[in-house]
């Protein structure tokens, strides 16, 4: 774990120093969310937004190329009579 010192701007900005930056792997852009503690704040990286796909794009997504199913197999009873269980 690293520590360093810092100071409050008249802004209310900090810089956080080059060694720490380089060791989290933080470069320019990085959003950072700040999380107020018991014990004062703490830095952590944003997490990643997931892109949202709609719906109605994963239609297709599945292809059966085989023989259609019967309904009326689908809809039959489960035979559980080799269980295992």
């Amino acid at each position: 774990m690293m520590a360093a010192t810092v100071r409050l701007s008249s802004k209310g900005q900090i810089v956080i120093p080059k060694e720490v930056r380089d060791s989290l792997h933080w470069g320019v852009g990085v959003e950072l969310t700040l999380v107020t503690t018991k014990h004062g704040v703490m830095l952590q990286t944003k997490a990643p937004q997931t892109h949202k796909i709609p719906a109605k794009s994963l239609r297709g997504f599945l292809q059966h190329t085989s023989e259609p199913v019967p309904t009326e197999t689908l809809c039959k009873p489960v035979e559980y009579t080799n269980d295992r269980i």
